[in-house]
């Protein structure tokens, strides 16, 4: 399952783990104009963990989760 919000500055998806247990923490993507920011609560450090992505690393990973193992470039798409 997963929710689609529209704030001020980004759009905020969240996923939700149905799979069976043990079950994983939500996962929340914010889409700002500059950057893309993955973050889930850890809570064996009892922090969230967040990571910065570029829109172009997030069209990569897209493109990645569709392809064999290899080396790989996109071009003409910037």
């Amino acid at each position: 399952m997963f929710t689609i919000e529209h704030e001020f500055d980004s759009t905020v998806i969240t996923l939700v783990d149905e799979n069976n247990t043990p079950l994983n923490e939500d996962v929340t993507i914010n889409s700002f104009a500059e950057c893309v920011t993955v973050e889930q609560y850890d809570p064996r450090t009892d922090s969230v963990q967040k990571i910065t992505l570029s829109h172009l690393m997030v069209r990569d990973l897209a493109a990645a989760l569709d392809l064999p193992e290899g080396v790989y470039r996109l071009v003409g798409e910037d």
